[in-house]
Formats: structure tokens, C-alpha cells, sequence
């Protein structure tokens, strides 16, 4: 016999209501309402809203104590009927982000994090973020004039800490000093850097590093470097789209090209890697290439088992990345890919030729507070130098994204610049593609030899082992 419901303290007489009467009108509310579309669907796990509960609880009050019934906004039964409700809908909402957090695609926080922790992959570390102060302390030699310091530039602390600059920086005798913003190369909480503790004090260059001017590594004394604030964000980990994306990557297995790039692409230093097996495909240049049937013989030679196999990793470093040396990248890659390479099958690892590229344009301003003046006066105001570092902060966002092999866009650095609120319009446009990458570089002698200023409208094409470094030059931008 089924449960009654008691309704004595409703309005007078007692009456007795069976559980199954309350189901059936209960089930009958629910299909005239299309409530099965709710749960989980085809298309995920659809939760009801608060409204929705609330309707459905008013019409199944409504059916079982008459339509008479008092449900105004300022009736008991319709506030108890709306705490009722809301506590469904907290119900519904939790019971969603139980199902969503049960898949890679969909799950957030920390339920995303057990998720990637399951396939050998925990959520990694952002880098330490501060600032320096630059300061030229002695004449440069052979009557030079200013400094540059190429972004990625590494420096170090008594403790073996490795920092890069995040931007690059120009010292010259009229502006000996520069403050600059400088990246942890290591990830993780290690990497904020405390000036008060001595042995994590930024005090010096990196001697190994190629991007270091000659000029500070047999003087060392010549540039002095002052850390006063501590760096800053290495407890941080990565951003639930960008872990996401690494944990829906990752390969289900251990000697698949898919998990030695996996395992490449998370080094220190590594901005992009790629392994390459047999790189041009058919090998179109031997002899007997387009003389023969293919059907009658094999193409090649048959691989000889007593000789080791190689495959190619081709990585692209970060501005910052030293490549040679015990510590160096090329090291640091290898060691990461031993336990999953193959047995008998051995790595090769090629580097990426960096390709500096640079954006020259002309800038009409619009509702920034800029001088009045000559050209000169209002591109050297600090308005007009914070706007050029936004503009230069945009324009490297795009450029590093680009992989290996791809062109440098003129319509996507067109779109970078215009997207900066205040520029009303971009002239002149035009990609600069500078022999090599960073490495020796002067801002303040022009173009060097070998530049190349692209038409407007032209893009910059890279090889197939090329990836593009951005020179972020604010002379090149100029305010009209």
C-alpha cells in the first residue's frame, strides 16, 4: 500500500493523497514539458534551471491541491516551493560539473589536473616574471656609442639560477640605464627570485651565452645589474586551455613519435618540436628515381639491421635557450627522449634556424594623450613608448605562435597592430626580415647588411627548418 501524503495543515479538513496519484501527475507534468531533454543527453549533461524547476513544482502543486490554490508572489506555499527549487538547482549544477569534470574535454581546476596526472602528465609550472635595472657603467670600447641586449639574453645568481630578458634593451652614453623585464627560465616556485637571499641575487651575464655582446663578456664590469624585487608567479601552473590542450595530446603510449615530441616540447627552453622520420618522404634524389616500375621492384634498399637507425627531433628554443654545453638544450633533449626512444634507434637532434623578423610601419593615433611637437618629440614622449610596447607585445604574441616552417602574415600582423586600441591607422606596413636570428644585432646602426624590407602586403616565407624570432625594435615604429 503506497505512502499518504498528509495535507491536514493545508486549509481544514484532512485528506489523504497516495504517493502513486503524485507520481503519475508528476510524470504526465514532465512529458507534456519536454523535462526528459534534461540530464544526461547526446550532447552532454544538460541541467535544469532554477525557472524550470520552479515552474514544474508550481504546476505539480497546482494539479494536486486545485487550481484555486494561492502561488502569488507573496504566498507561503510559493516561498517554500522557491526554496525548494533553488536547493534543485544547486543539485542540478553540481551534478553537471560531476559529469563534466569526468572528461578531459570539459573538466576544470582540479578535476582537469587528476585527469592529466593520470596519463603521466601533472600540470606544469608557469615562469617567474620581475624586473632588473640595466645600468652602462663604464665608456664602451672602440668609441661605441650604445649597447644592445637581445631579448633572451641570459643572466645568473651565486645560486646557478637562470633568468633571461623578456624584452630587448639599448644603452647608450645619453641613456645609461634601463629598467627591464626579465623571465625565469626554469619553471616552477624555485624560480622567485628573493633579492634578500644571497644566493639569489641576479648579479651577472651568462659567459656561454651567444647572445651576450662580446663586449660585457671580456668586461664584465661594464653593464651592472640591480635586483631589488623579488620574481614573481612561479607557484602558478598552467591555464586550464593550454593544459588541456597538452593532455588531450598525449599520446596513450611510450615509443610513438607523438610521445618523444610530448616529452621535447615540455624541456626548458623548448618552444617547439617536431620529430621527423625519413625527412623528404621518397628519396627523389637518387639516381634511379622515375626510371623504373614501381611495381616490378623496390624503390630502395632494404634497411641493413646491423646498422643503427636515426630519426631526426628538430627543435625550435626560446629566445633564452643556450643550446650547446653540459647543460645545454641539446643535452637537456636528449636526456628527456632516452627512456622512450626505441631500442637500437637513436635520436638526432637538429636545431631550428631562427629567422629574425621585424615590423616597419608608420601609426596614425587616436585618443591617446600624446605631445604636441615635431615627429621626433612626440615619438620619444613615454605615451608614445608605452604605446610602442603594447604594439610590440602584440606583435611578438603572433610571432610566436607561428611554427616551424610557416610564413610570417601580412595580414595577421596588420590585424595584431589595428587591434591596439588608439591606432586608427597602420601605413606603410612593412615585414623586415634580418640576416639570422638575434645574435649580434644593433638597434642603433640601422638595417644591417643583408636586410630585407618586404613590399607592402608581403609576406615572409621561411623554410622547412626555419621558425621566426621577433625583433622588438621600436624605432621601426614611428607615430605620424
Amino acid at each position: 500500500m503506497a505512502d499518504p501524503l498528509t495535507a491536514d495543515n493545508m486549509g481544514g479538513d484532512t485528506t489523504q493523497i497516495d504517493t502513486a496519484d503524485v507520481l503519475a501527475i508528476d510524470d504526465a507534468i514532465a512529458r507534456a514539458s519536454g523535462a526528459s531533454g534534461f540530464g544526461v543527453t547526446r550532447t552532454g549533461f544538460a541541467a535544469k534551471p532554477f525557472a524550470r524547476l520552479l515552474a514544474e513544482k508550481l504546476a505539480l502543486a497546482r494539479a494536486l491541491l486545485g487550481e484555486d490554490l494561492d502561488l502569488g508572489s507573496g504566498a507561503v506555499i510559493r516561498k517554500l516551493l522557491e526554496v525548494s527549487a533553488l536547493e534543485d538547482a544547486r543539485t542540478w549544477a553540481a551534478l553537471g560539473a560531476m559529469y563534466d569534470n569526468s572528461f578531459i574535454v570539459s573538466a576544470t581546476g582540479e578535476a582537469l589536473s587528476r585527469l592529466g596526472e593520470e596519463v603521466g602528465l601533472p600540470r606544469p609550472f608557469l615562469e617567474a616574471h620581475g624586473r632588473v635595472k640595466l645600468k652602462l657603467e663604464q665608456a664602451l670600447p672602440a668609441g661605441g656609442t650604445q649597447l644592445t641586449l637581445p631579448h633572451g639574453a641570459r643572466l645568473l645568481t651565486p645560486g646557478g639560477h637562470h633568468v633571461a630578458l623578456d624584452e630587448s634593451a639599448i644603452l647608450s652614453v645619453a641613456n645609461p640605464e634601463r629598467n627591464v623585464a626579465v623571465t625565469a627560465f626554469y619553471p616552477g616556485p624555485s624560480h622567485n627570485l628573493d633579492p634578500q637571499q644571497p644566493t639569489q641575487k641576479i648579479d651577472r651575464f651568462h659567459p656561454l651565452d651567444p647572445q651576450v655582446p662580446m663586449a660585457i663578456k671580456e668586461t664584465p664590469a661594464l653593464v651592472s645589474i640591480t635586483h631589488e624585487e623579488a620574481l614573481t608567479g612561479g607557484e602558478q601552473q598552467w591555464p586550464d586551455a593550454r593544459y588541456r590542450q597538452l593532455v588531450l595530446d598525449a599520446p596513450r603510449s611510450v615509443w610513438t613519435v607523438d610521445a618523444i615530441r610530448i616529452a621535447v616540447s615540455l624541456v626548458p627552453g623548448v618552444r617547439q618540436a617536431q620529430v621527423r622520420d625519413a625527412w623528404g618522404g621518397l628519396d627523389i634524389y637518387q639516381s634511379i628515381f622515375g626510371n623504373f616500375n614501381f611495381i616490378e621492384r623496390v624503390f630502395s634498399q632494404e634497411r641493413d639491421l646491423g646498422s643503427p637507425y636515426y630519426f631526426n627531433v628538430l627543435v625550435a628554443p626560446t629566445p633564452g635557450a643556450i643550446v650547446d654545453g653540459p647543460d645545454g638544450l641539446r643535452a637537456t633533449v636528449l636526456s628527456a627522449i632516452e627512456d622512450l626512444r626505441p631500442i637500437g634507434i637513436f635520436p638526432q637532434i637538429d636545431i631550428a634556424h631562427e629567422i629574425a623578423v621585424g615590423v616597419q610601419a608608420k601609426l596614425r593615433v587616436q585618443g591617446l594623450p600624446l605631445p604636441t611637437g615635431t615627429p621626433a618629440v612626440v615619438n620619444a614622449s613615454d605615451a608614445a613608448q608605452q604605446l610602442k610596447a603594447r604594439l610590440m607585445y602584440r606583435l611578438r604574441q603572433y610571432i610566436d605562435r607561428i611554427g616551424v616552417g610557416e610564413p610570417v602574415r601580412y595580414a595577421e600582423v596588420v590585424w595584431s597592430i589595428m587591434n591596439e586600441p588608439g591606432i586608427a591607422d597602420a601605413v606603410d606596413v612593412q615585414l623586415v626580415r634580418f640576416p639570422g636570428g638575434l645574435e649580434g644585432l644593433d638597434f642603433g646602426a640601422g638595417l644591417p647588411a643583408g636586410t630585407q624590407v618586404m613590399g607592402v602586403g608581403e609576406n615572409v616565407a621561411l623554410q622547412i627548418n626555419q621558425i621566426p624570432v621577433f625583433v622588438d625594435n621600436p624605432a621601426l615604429l614611428e607615430i605620424v
